[in-house]
Formats: C-alpha cells, structure tokens, sequence
C-alpha cells in the first residue's frame, strides 16, 4: 500500500466542529471523515481517479466464523448453556 499523504488543512473553527460532530455520529475520526465527504465530492462530480485505493478499513475485524471441525473452546456466559437447563 502506497504512503498516505500529510496536508495541512485550516478551517473556520464552526466546520471544524460541525465536521467533527458528523464524524463522531458516524463512529469516525475527523480525519477520515474528512476523507470520506472529499471522496464522495470527487466521485459525485466525475473526478475521482481510477487509481485512487479504496478507504483503509478501521475499527474491530468482523468476527471469523469456526471452520468445521473447530473447538471453541472460549464460550461465553451469553453461549454457553446455563447450569440446570439439561432437563425437559
């Protein structure tokens, strides 16, 4: 993956925070939110190269399903079967 590039960038302080409280609703950081609406003017105007990578995933992985055959051996409360419930 190719380096990302560093820009400085000022705003008027009122973006900045509308900008930051888009982000935090979105569950992003200002950064890539500032990313994401610069993507989508480009894509929206016809503009946004073909060799522009994808936006870098962040946050928690998706969950890795067992392959068959696998012990899971870390069940949780919420898995696990409750004691006394092997009767019916």
């Amino acid at each position: 993956m190719a380096e990302r590039k560093k820009v400085l960038l000022r705003l008027d302080p009122a973006v900045h925070d509308a900008l930051a409280r888009w982000a935090g609703d979105e569950l992003r950081s200002t950064n890539a939110q500032i990313e994401f609406v610069l993507r989508k003017a480009l894509a929206d105007s016809g503009r946004m190269p073909k060799s522009a990578g994808s936006l870098p995933r962040r946050g928690r992985p998706p969950k890795r399903r067992p392959a068959p055959g696998d012990q899971d051996t870390n069940e949780t409360a919420e898995t696990a079967d409750p004691p006394g419930d092997d009767e019916e």
